[in-house]
Order: structure tokens, then sequence, then C-alpha cells
């Protein structure tokens, strides 16, 4: 637990509750500010949209204006991620937040003055996208910074719920806005809301991180990646938000057409069907402790797609408001499970050394899903109607929650102990290394009983796994064969200070676990090398 989490009370909680974080000051300030910017957020979503809803290619406009906002993420998250683990993330979220009023503000004063073309619109829109884009993976990161760990499934449920009374309150109110005063004012209301972000994080006292701790942005984008694909249960997670996303991003791209064309509604209208949406994800947000103690992760998600599954089928077939309305409340609560579901198991299954980039990855495939998934549902739209598209989006959803049966979140993924610790050593040197020296080969020697050879072997599989997460760019095992009882571990770091950070600030308890189980198949303790190019010898680049 941190300084900051002691201050603010997070150690007094006896048992976490669905409340807990908001006991604290830090974590409340700052969630109360992404609320305010949430809801500006969403008021701009319905005054851009209903800017080209009666435009002839209403489909395609509408869903280029989400894709827009949603699309920056697929190239500008994973370096935000890493921009967030290696610079001080108040002073980087404090700069953007900055930035998104300045961008806000410009697109107010243009529409004000009749100047926002829908080319227009959706090029600052796209500018806009960018900064949110680049916002996200920090503002996700710092959440287990203002609570202990035990309250980060409720944190992360608060966070949902957070973005989902945005949604149930922003496009109503957004809707009478628009037809009152225009989209311009809903425009200079979202730039306000991101000062209100600012403000806040001027009043959170972060402690600081020693510069000696960052690392480079090259090297700290690789490891991240690497981290990324050499953990199952991560992978699995990004895999099941991407086969819900995608289908699920049908219905938020073509809402607006089914509330003016089908359904013969004004902005107001399609405010209101957002914001059932919004109000079903507050009813999940309150219930989703108990039902998730009752039913479990992937049963919960499935039950989740299935519930959003309903709600896109409703928006295709119903042509009555009130019905529509009342179904999309179930969709919203399906919403809020799959999204709080999917955040913290991921939240818990990355440990805090490359948390945002993680994280980072999350966002590329959620919302670049999203982002592209509601562009070709646009697409589609237009050719075969909306009707049919979202009946196409159903039976995907569908599928989408019969597949957990064969492809289900791992058991253990969130379980795992990531606190980092330091259970060897620094190396011994004779030689002068400096931190830039590489690539650097380690070789590990075991003594290994022949009758323990299999079990040795299966053991350091696991092992390999774990060295290539915290760094190692290759690995093999070897077997001597003069002496069978001799295996020699090898494996590949690109520079010294990579691997001294395998040894001090990223080997998780899990990982230490695992290292450990092969050692203590071997007997007495294990030979260790380190080999670095000749000082007289260039390093690769």
């Amino acid at each position: 637990m941190t300084q900051q989490q002691k201050h603010d009370g997070g150690a007094r909680e006896n048992g976490p509750s669905s409340w807990a974080p908001l006991r604290g000051r830090t974590f409340r300030v700052l969630w109360s500010a992404q609320l305010g910017s949430n809801v500006g957020t969403w008021m701009q979503t319905v005054g851009a949209q209903w800017m080209l809803v009666q435009q002839p290619n209403a489909p395609t406009l509408t869903a280029a204006v989400q894709a827009a906002s949603l699309l920056p993420v697929l190239f500008l998250s994973l370096p935000a991620g890493v921009l967030a683990d290696v610079l001080d993330r108040r002073a980087l979220l404090m700069t953007l937040s900055g930035v998104m009023a300045a961008l806000c503000a410009a697109l107010a004063a243009l529409t004000a003055a009749g100047l926002t073309t829908p080319a227009v619109l959706i090029a600052l829109t796209f500018l806009i996208g960018c900064g949110q884009a680049l916002m996200s993976p920090g503002w996700q990161a710092i959440q287990p910074e203002l609570v202990p760990r035990e309250q980060i499934p409720a944190a992360a449920a608060l966070g949902s719920l957070n973005v989902n009374v945005a949604r149930a309150i922003g496009p109503a109110v957004a809707g009478l806005l628009v037809a009152a005063t225009g989209p311009d004012v809903v425009f200079a209301l979202n730039a306000v809301s991101f000062l209100g972000v600012l403000a806040a994080l001027l009043g959170w006292h972060r402690a600081r991180h020693g510069a000696g701790d960052r690392e480079r942005m090259r090297p700290a984008l690789a490891s991240g990646t690497r981290y990324v694909r050499n953990a199952p249960g991560v992978r699995r997670v990004l895999l099941r938000s991407g086969l819900f996303v995608v289908p699920a991003s049908a219905l938020w791209g073509l809402l607006p057409v089914v509330a003016e064309r089908r359904l013969g509604l004004g902005s107001g209208g399609y405010g209101l069907l957002l914001g059932a949406l919004g109000a079903g994800a507050i009813v999940g947000a309150v219930t989703i402790g108990r039902v998730r103690e009752r039913l479990g992760r992937n049963v919960l998600l499935a039950v989740s797609t299935v519930a959003f599954a309903a709600g896109t089928l409703a928006a295709a077939v119903l042509r009555q408001p009130v019905p529509v309305a009342v179904v999309l409340v179930v969709a919203g609560v399906g919403w809020l499970y799959a999204l709080s579901t999917l955040n913290t198991t991921l939240q818990l299954a990355l440990p805090g050394w490359v948390r945002a980039r993680g994280l980072a990855v999350y966002l590329m495939v959620f919302m670049g899903g999203q982002g592209i998934g509601t562009l070709l549902w646009g697409l589609l739209a237009d050719g075969i109607g909306t009707a049919e598209t979202l009946l196409v989006s159903a039976g995907l959803l569908l599928a989408s929650a019969a597949s957990l049966t064969w492809l289900p979140l791992r058991e253990r993924t969130g379980t795992l102990d990531r606190t980092i610790v330091a259970p060897w050593p620094e190396p011994a040197l004779a030689l002068p290394v400096d931190p830039d020296d590489g690539p650097v080969l380690v070789e590990v020697a075991y003594e290994v009983p022949e009758d323990r050879a299999e079990r040795f072997r299966a053991a350091m599989a696991e092992a390999a796994v774990s060295r290539r997460r915290t760094g190692a760019l290759r690995w093999n095992l070897y077997q001597d064969a003069a002496d069978p009882r001799r295996w020699v571990e090898v494996f590949e770091v690109a520079s010294w200070s990579e691997h001294l950070r395998q040894h001090g600030a990223r080997l998780t308890g899990y990982d230490a676990e695992l290292l450990t189980t092969a050692r203590d198949l071997a007997e007495g303790e294990p030979e260790v090398r380190h080999l670095v190019p000749p000082a007289d010898e260039p390093a690769r680049p």
C-alpha cells in the first residue's frame, strides 16, 4: 500500500465493499472530476452525431464520428502506455487535460461561427480522440495507486459506473441543450469539464518516483509488448474483449439512426435511449459484486453478452420507443458486467511495472475494436439496412457467448501474486559493465538427478515464460551430452540494465515461485554466469 492510500484511509477497510474506494479523499476527488469529464464527452458525442443525422448517408457519417474518436487508440494507446509507465503520470495527465480543453474549445468556437462542416467535425473529433487515447492508459494505471489491492475490483467497477452514470446523464442533457441552444454550447461545456480534471490533478500530491527507475521509450515499448506476448491469461482477456466489443459496437454506432429513422425521435429521444443504456449500467455497477460471487467470471461474461445481444435485437425489430428503452436498460446492465469483468481481471493480472502498457494494449483491442467495428457496421447498414445489420450483430454476440465454453477466461488469471520481489542478490562482477552494454548472455547450470529430469524439464518450460515476460529475448534449455545430470539454461537479454530489472524491478511473487520450483528439483545451488561483449567490441544495435 502506498503512503497516499494510507493517508486516504484505505488500510482501515476490514473488508472491501462496492463503495469502499470512495472513502479515500484522493480517489473520490479524481473520480468526481472524471465523472464531469465523462458527462461532457457523452454530451459532445450526442451533439456531434446529431449534427449529421439528417445527412443522406447518415449511417456512415454518424458511425464515422464515433470511429474517429476511437480509432486513435490503435496507434497511440501503446506509446501512451509507455509514457505513463516511464514518466510522471500526474504531470502527463495534467498536460493532456489542458490540450483537450483547448481542442474542445476550438470545436465550440468553430461551430458557433457556422464553420463546422462534416469534414471539420470528423477531423476535430479525431484530434480529440487522439488526446483521449493518450490519456486513457495513464488514467487507468493510477487507479491501483489510489486504493489497496483488495479494493481494485471495487475501484474498477466504480470506474465503469462512472462512465455509465455519465452515459445516463450526458446524452439526456445534451439532447435538451442541442434542441434548445445548439451543439456549440454542448462542445463548450465539454471543454470546461477537462479544466475540472486539471484542477483535480493539481490537488493530487503523488509520491515522486526517482528518475533512475525510468526506462527509455524504445526498450520500454519492447518490454511491454514482450510481456503481453508471454502472459497467457492476459492474452485470453484481450481475445474475449475483441469477441465482445466488435459485434457490440453496432448498437452504439447505429443507435442515432434507429432513434431518428425507425422510432421517429428527436435529439432528446436519442439522448433518452442512451440514458436507458446508462441507467442499466448503473444498476449493473450496484449489483455486480453479489452477482459475480454467485455466477463466477465466465458465466457472468456469457450472461452479459446475451443481455447486450437482447438490446441489439430490440433495436432491430421493435418500433415503439418505450419497449426499446426497457430492453436497452437490460443491455446496459450487460455492458457494465462485461466491461467490469474484463477490466478487473486485467488490472489484477498485471504487475505494476508494466500495468499502463498492458492496459494500453487492452484499450487498443477494446476501443480500437469498437472504432473499427462501428465504421464497418455503418458501411454495412448503408448497404443492407440498419435493422438487418443489427440482426447480424446480435447473432455474432450470441456466438461470442457460446464460445466461452471452449475459450473461457483462465481460472487463475487475476489471482496470482503480482507483488514485485527480489529473492536473489544482484550479480557479482569482476569487470566494469555499463548499463547499456549488451546483449547479455546468462547461463544457469543445474545438477538434476535422473529421476527428476522430466519434472525439471516441465518446470523449466514454465520458467521460460517467466524469463521472456521479464526481459529475455531468447531462451533455451540444454542437457550435457557427457553428463546427463547437468542441465544448462541459456537466455539472452538486450542489455545489462534490462537484466538488472529482471532481478529487482520485474520479478513478481508468481515468477519467483516458478523459478524456485525448478531450482528445488536440482541438487545444490545452480551455477550462474553472465557473459557480456568484450570491451573493444561495439554493442549490437
